[in-house]
């Protein structure tokens, strides 16, 4: 049986082999979270012009007791990209002051970003910890296959995560949560909104190039777990606004005409010069545009709560 770092190193080269074959060239951005890239990524949060984790933070300081309130005594919880699990450490803390227990499943494909969660939220007597190296949907529903019926569950998609995906594929994947869940369970979900064109794209390039090194650590990655042989030095890292579409492009831009062989994935992929690698997308919204896509994949909205200086959401959603 085929253990689950070989299965994803596996998806790994299939995915890459694939989205490198579109046009324009494309990688999937789960895969900028290896360890170096989780650490880069904890680094951004930090920079001054990435306000999302602040105001995130804030948000689940000022309305944590109302969330655990809502969740009653003894929950579940799963987190989707659980990170340094700094965030989850707030929402138990509050269960803590209100006597309850907690059994929390952190889902991320990040060994390191489990590692750091596990490792936090162990520190807390009342919580009981289950880590799934897993992508959310296989570990979504690992986790739920496993829950006591007797428990109300929540879902965590904090950080703007859902603002990787396109409208449909948002709608599909929310879908999914919904169903994973049972009526009067929860999800609460985090998404940055639409701002002024300047301070989205300080945020995603940065003046200290954090973002851009985060960026390019994508192609380090495929070169040591793929054996590819990408020059860091001939990849330009770009952000873009796309307003058509409502997001934050990261690319990766080719300084020169060049080939590149990933033995893993078994191909060679020839690059011109100004061809660029589409690697992350970042949907931004309005309020009303959250709340739509919730009730689109079967949830009523209980709360919304924004921090209007930052521009982000933390939207509660109960599953009908």
């Amino acid at each position: 049986m085929l253990q689950v770092s070989d299965r994803l190193i596996i998806d790994f080269a299939a995915d890459v082999a694939r989205d490198l074959a579109l046009t324009p060239k494309q990688l999937q951005s789960k895969y900028l979270y290896d360890a170096l890239g989780s650490s880069l990524f904890d680094a951004i949060c930090h920079l001054p012009w990435y306000r999302i984790t602040r105001a995130e933070r804030r948000l689940l300081e000022q309305h944590a007791a109302t969330v655990v309130r809502m969740l009653g005594d003894d929950p579940e919880i799963i987190e989707l990209g659980c990170g340094s699990g700094e965030k989850l450490v707030i929402l138990a803390e509050a269960l803590q002051a209100s006597g309850g227990h907690a059994l929390v499943h952190l889902i991320d494909i990040s060994s390191q970003a489990l590692e750091q969660s596990e490792r936090r939220l162990g520190r807390l007597q009342h919580v009981s910890v289950v880590g799934h190296r897993d992508t959310y949907e296989v570990g979504l529903r690992r986790a739920a296959a496993a829950r006591d019926p007797g428990a109300r569950m929540l879902v965590l998609l904090l950080g703007s995560n859902i603002g990787n995906f396109d409208a449909p594929a948002a709608d599909e994947f929310l879908r999914g949560i919904r169903g994973a869940l049972a009526p009067g369970d929860f999800l609460l979900l985090g998404g940055d909104l639409v701002k002024p064109v300047a301070d989205l794209l300080l945020a995603y390039d940065d003046p200290l190039g954090v973002t851009a090194a985060f960026n390019r650590n994508l192609l380090v990655r495929i070169n040591r777990e793929l054996g590819a042989t990408f020059d860091l030095a001939s990849f330009d890292h770009r952000a873009v606004w796309n307003a058509a579409a409502q997001r934050i492009e990261m690319h990766l831009v080719s300084r020169a005409d060049q080939d590149v062989a990933i033995e893993a994935a078994g191909l060679r992929v020839s690059f011109a010069r100004g061809e660029h690698i589409w690697t992350e997308s970042s949907y931004k919204y309005l309020p009303e545009q959250l709340e739509a896509m919730g009730q689109r994949s079967g949830f009523d909205v209980a709360h919304q709560w924004m921090d209007r200086d930052a521009g982000f959401a933390l939207t509660l959603f109960e599953a009908q």
